[in-house]
């Protein structure tokens, strides 16, 4: 691989590791959301956590430049308040991974809290111990095949996110070019046919890792209810 490739790779990663670490709580909060609480909306969250799934990338993406672009209200907000830019920035290609990837996290972290005893939890109360205790000793250790399986797909789908990230942050290399968008540029070119090919290989081999990580960790999840 060349030092533009391997660039390119390290940019997807950085890309990907920003968006599985600032969608894990928030996924997680909706999960739990979703598996323990009983409230009249919540089939529309789910609904609309569902979303980014459905919906053509490019029409969220457009949503993401509407509200968080430079002249959008949130990303006016973020920007005057915290110094956070997203438009036309490597943030902001994580931060529409981040919205792609977010229905994969939810999903399987949901089925693993709906998959825990409750019993477990309940005894652990009944023995004193705190709320907060008894999610960090007994409900969080057990959702984490969940967790693991959730952000490894997470990570799979943010490295291979095209559609959304090149309405919302352009295809600017070694600012927002990630891999899949680097592919696409190379494709337009007649010379560009084996970066391509490699590229390509990797995010097959990437991806298929992920998938088989996924597995195994719902593996673990099965064996332990």
């Amino acid at each position: 691989m060349s030092g533009a490739e391997i660039e390119i790779l390290l940019l997807s990663a950085k890309v990907a590791l920003a968006a599985m670490a600032f969608s894990i709580v928030p996924a997680f909060a909706v999960a739990w959301l979703l598996a323990r609480g009983r409230f009249a909306g919540r089939a529309l969250l789910q609904a609309v956590v569902s979303l980014p799934l459905v919906l053509p990338p490019v029409v969220t993406g457009y949503g993401l430049l509407i509200l968080f672009g430079s002249q959008g209200p949130l990303g006016r907000f973020l920007e005057s308040l915290f110094g956070i830019s997203f438009a036309f920035r490597w943030t902001g290609a994580a931060l529409a991974a981040g919205v792609m990837a977010f229905p994969l996290l939810v999903r399987p972290i949901r089925l693993s809290l709906e998959a825990i005893d409750r019993g477990l939890e309940e005894a652990a109360s009944t023995l004193g111990a705190w709320s907060p205790v008894v999610f960090l000793t007994v409900t969080l250790p057990l959702a984490l095949p969940g967790v693991l399986a959730g952000v490894v797909l997470g990570f799979a789908k943010a490295l291979g996110e095209f559609g959304a990230t090149i309405t919302f942050v352009s295809n600017i290399p070694g600012e927002t070019q990630t891999l899949s968008l680097a592919i696409y540029a190379l494709m337009q070119s007649p010379e560009g046919d084996a970066a391509a090919l490699r590229l390509i290989a990797l995010s097959i081999v990437l991806a298929l890792g992920a998938v088989l990580a996924s597995e195994w960790a719902a593996r673990r999840l099965q064996r332990r209810v």
